[in-house]
């Protein structure tokens, strides 16, 4: 079985989510905006010579379920 390699993660505000995913995981983040053509940012969980896997945080591309609506995936 193949590695996890990359890992993305979507949030409704995406600065508020760099200060969480900083400050609670230490992590670091760089602007991939340029490569992708939109909001993208690099997620740097740790130093390259450790172990582990980098991801990226961009806006989510759809409203969330609200309270009162229920989730049409849900089976």
């Amino acid at each position: 079985m193949s590695r996890v390699v990359h890992f993305e993660i979507q949030a409704d505000d995406v600065e508020r989510a760099k200060a969480f995913y900083s400050a609670v995981f230490d992590w670091e983040f760089e602007d991939y905006g340029e490569f992708t053509g939109s909001t993208y940012w690099g997620i740097m969980t740790g130093p390259d010579d450790e172990p582990g896997i980098n991801g990226g945080l961009l806006p989510r591309p759809a409203d969330s379920f609200g309270v009162h609506q229920p989730d049409p995936t849900a089976a």
